[in-house]
């Protein structure tokens, strides 16, 4: 059943760039298009904002990213990534996402999650039971089954893969130039 996306709907997107980043690089060996997926998400209706939670590390090699993320009109939420004796790494934005969600779903109509995480399961519930439309963008190769039936709709990145990834010899034409 295909569900009335209105035009008139106020939308925010949450995108958890580790998510995408780590499902496109290890099930398709590509990275994402991620003008494709906010175009995508959006459709024709009003995007109030649209955040991706990314995470920066020593060498600061992510600038460049960072930089064609903002230009694409999507602010960055910027975490340093954890690092811990014995050599652990941690860069978890789940509850950043979440608290952003909760504190903009008054705002907006849909609330549009970039991550197929299944610890954002409550979250959803939770909006949907302030009557938000919920939708989910990502990987179902790698998304929670549960996520994907709790959502109000969930969009499959890797039903289309030339539009959502970029295979590296091309990445930074079709990025930015698309």
């Amino acid at each position: 059943m295909s569900i009335v996306k209105h035009p008139a709907q106020r939308v925010a997107v949450l995108i958890d760039v580790q998510n995408l980043y780590h499902s496109a690089k290890n099930i398709y060996r590509a990275k994402v298009n991620f003008r494709e997926v906010l175009k995508s998400a959006v459709g024709e209706r009003v995007l109030i904002r649209a955040f991706a939670y990314v995470v920066r590390t020593k060498t600061g090699e992510e600038k460049p990213f960072f930089e064609a993320i903002s230009k694409l009109g999507i602010e960055t939420r910027v975490r340093d990534l954890q690092e811990f004796y014995g050599g652990m790494k941690k860069a978890d934005w789940d509850v950043g996402i979440t608290v952003d969600a909760i504190r903009i779903a008054p705002s907006v109509d849909v609330i549009i999650l970039g991550s197929g995480d299944g610890d954002f399961l409550q979250l959803i519930e939770y909006l949907k039971n302030q009557g938000k439309r919920v939708e989910v963008i990502a990987f179902a190769k790698s998304s929670s089954s549960r996520l994907k039936e709790e959502a109000d709709e969930f969009i499959d990145l890797g039903q289309e893969p030339d539009k959502y990834l970029i295979s590296s010899k091309n990445q930074k034409t079709k990025f930015l130039n698309k």
